[in-house]
């Protein structure tokens, strides 16, 4: 109520200063000069009869003043109106009226349509707090797609959101977002593995002849980009030719470094295929855990000493990624061990530890994530 009062006031004011010129009487131009010379005029004619001031100096003063007055009697003639120009009574109280009605009736016609009249009052620290609380993935999501549909050419824009729509499970997005990345910016070896990678998981998994022809081209550009080559090995692994996708794997670990983290993934995928991943070298100890070889040995045991071999690593794998957390290739082992041992329960468990762990490494959750993903431990 105390809004509305204060609402009331303000146009109150405006309406005075609208109608108070047009109520002020329009004095008559050039009347009080023409008297103040009439009274000097007067006052000379007084002392020269008191004798105050001689004849020549009563002369002089009637000459100047009467001059002066004649100047204001011409000034005054002028600046009268020419007959019929003057604006009638009835004008200045029509344009009175006018603004006395229009003036209020306006502002608040204008409020309404532009103002929230029925909203009710919010304190700056609960707009702060609005303002704040919806920071979700589907938020920023939201807001960069409302950018790209004002700017549709920003490739930077695709490039940012294709990476997130495929962790979100929008593939067909995410395989929209590379191609418009790839019209806006051109074509290279990483944006066409990118783009073979959102084919691939469009096609769940399958590396499609699209996503295929995406991958020989980023060969084409790059004959050592990585994930071309590991997609390249898949799809010949998925035509059954293991001998060919094994030497793909074999090619990609033969020179890598032990502790690349995409290494766990190749080597089991060339142990998938009847392949033997090569050991590490001196120089690059093999990361702690069971690799591919020692589950390999493990299957000239019995059924229970095998058991008992890959548990003990497992236990001691997972007690070390207690004490280290940020060990990303630890996480990868970790899970692919629980999956060899059949236990997808605890591989899913250890994959929500992983992203716990490693939330604030975009770089080393992407690997996560993307292991997750080859491994069918989504959801």
């Amino acid at each position: 109520m105390s809004l509305w009062f204060v609402f009331a006031l303000m146009t109150a004011a405006a309406i005075f200063a609208v109608l108070w010129p047009l109520g002020r009487r329009t004095a008559t131009p050039g009347g009080s000069d023409q008297a103040v010379y009439r009274d000097q005029l007067d006052e000379i004619a007084r002392d020269r009869a008191e004798g105050r001031i001689g004849e020549a100096e009563a002369d002089a003063a009637r000459t100047e003043v009467s001059r002066r007055l004649i100047a204001a009697a011409d000034a005054a003639e002028k600046e009268k109106p020419v007959s019929g120009t003057a604006a009638p009574v009835w004008r200045r109280r029509a344009a009175a009226l006018i603004g006395l009605l229009l003036l209020p009736i306006g502002a608040s016609a204008l409020y309404l349509v532009l103002g929230s009249p029925q909203l009710p009052g919010q304190p700056l620290a609960e707009r702060q707090a609005a303002a704040q609380q919806d920071n979700s993935i589907e938020t920023l999501i939201a807001r960069v797609e409302a950018h790209l549909e004002k700017n549709p050419n920003d490739a930077r824009g695709y490039e940012v959101v294709a990476p997130v729509y495929l962790r979100m499970g929008r593939f067909a997005d995410a395989v929209n977002a590379r191609r418009k990345a790839i019209a806006l910016s051109g074509e290279s070896a990483q944006r066409q593995a990118d783009l073979g990678e959102a084919l691939a998981a469009l096609g769940n998994g399958v590396v499609t002849a699209d996503a295929k022809a995406a991958f020989e081209r980023a060969l084409e550009l790059d004959r050592n980009d990585l994930k071309a080559l590991y997609f390249i090995g898949l799809a010949a692994e998925q035509d059954g030719d293991r001998k060919k996708a094994a030497a793909i794997w074999m090619s990609m670990l033969k020179d890598a470094p032990a502790d690349a983290p995409w290494v766990p993934m190749v080597s089991e995928a060339l142990t998938r295929v009847g392949g033997v991943p090569p050991k590490p070298t001196e120089a690059t100890p093999a990361q702690p855990g069971p690799s591919a070889d020692d589950v390999a040995a493990a299957s000239q045991m019995s059924e229970q000493d095998r058991g008992n071999m890959i548990r003990g690593m497992v236990a001691r794998l997972a007690d070390r990624l207690k004490q280290d957390s940020s060990d990303v290739a630890g996480w990868q082992r970790l899970m692919r061990a629980y999956m060899v041992l059949g236990d997808r329960d605890k591989a899913r468990s250890a994959a929500g530890d992983a992203r716990k762990a490693l939330a604030a490494d975009p770089d080393k959750l992407r690997q996560i994530d993307e292991t997750i993903k080859s491994m069918g431990l989504e959801g």
